[in-house]
């Protein structure tokens, strides 16, 4: 699929776990050799107590207690909200999709104009590389894992959302983990990792280190997006997927040891 649209190397998961997407010529392997290797599960831990908008004023919420609410009670709040100035240009909010009990939790900046007309996220050229780095780390969209965006409704012309835009949408997104209660969340892209940290750095300073959202381990990685526009990178962000691998493990042998 990424062959036809030019990108390659196809994603596959090391030894560590069965590949699930082979590479098929020896330029995909050279290219997934040439790797970084996975930064290990033990990486130093960047705690955040309390995650706040970053430098953004306080908007006020649509009606209702949104900390309160239900998922059909949530839907239908996103789906009529005019929090901020985003509603005027929308087709269609943008929910999130996925498994409302899973594991993992990929968080985006915002809709694109594929996700605009659609209604769910990661629809367009950006979400075919997503589903294929999922593919590679055995997982896919729907199955224990959730995908939502920072903001509900798409920026015009695909800018990054206004600091008061993701405050208005900040509460929705609060609740949506509440709801899940994933054992770890994927920041995808600066947007993402800055607003859901509460402090403004670099993907670069971000990377390789297991983070913190509200008691719950948050690894950084490039928005897929990006990785169209700058396939070199796209070593660094298997190596990402990697150390994301081996946290969740990590995470899961602390659970069976608690337990024990």
């Amino acid at each position: 699929m990424l062959r036809e649209m030019g990108i390659t190397p196809l994603w596959r998961l090391r030894a560590a776990a069965a590949e699930v997407v082979p590479a098929e010529n020896a330029a995909e392997q050279s290219v997934l050799a040439a790797a970084p290797e996975p930064v290990p599960a033990t990486a130093p831990v960047a705690r955040v107590s309390e995650p706040a908008p970053v430098s953004a004023p306080a908007v006020a919420m649509p009606a209702g207690d949104v900390a309160a609410m239900d998922w059909p009670a949530l839907k239908s709040c996103v789906a009529g909200c005019t929090a901020c100035s985003l509603h005027k240009t929308r087709n269609k909010t943008v929910f999130g999709v996925g498994d409302e009990q899973a594991d993992w939790l990929f968080v985006g900046e915002g809709p694109g104009a594929d996700e605009d007309m659609q209604g769910e996220p990661f629809v367009g050229q950006a979400g075919k590389l997503l589903d294929n780095m999922l593919a590679a780390i055995e997982l896919k969209r729907g199955s224990n894992v959730y995908i939502a965006n920072i903001v509900k409704c798409r920026p015009p012309g695909n800018r990054n959302p206004q600091p008061e835009e993701a405050a208005a949408c900040s509460g929705y997104l609060k609740r949506q983990i509440e709801l899940i209660r994933p054992k770890l969340i994927v920041a995808l892209g600066k947007v993402a990792a800055v607003n859901l940290l509460g402090r403004d750095a670099s993907i670069s300073s971000l990377r390789g280190a297991v983070h913190e959202y509200q008691g719950i381990p948050l690894i950084v990685t490039y928005h897929p997006a990006y990785l169209l526009r700058t396939l070199p990178d796209k070593a660094k962000a298997w190596e990402d997927l990697c150390f994301a691998v081996d946290t969740m493990r990590g995470l899961a042998a602390a659970e069976r040891s608690a337990a024990s």
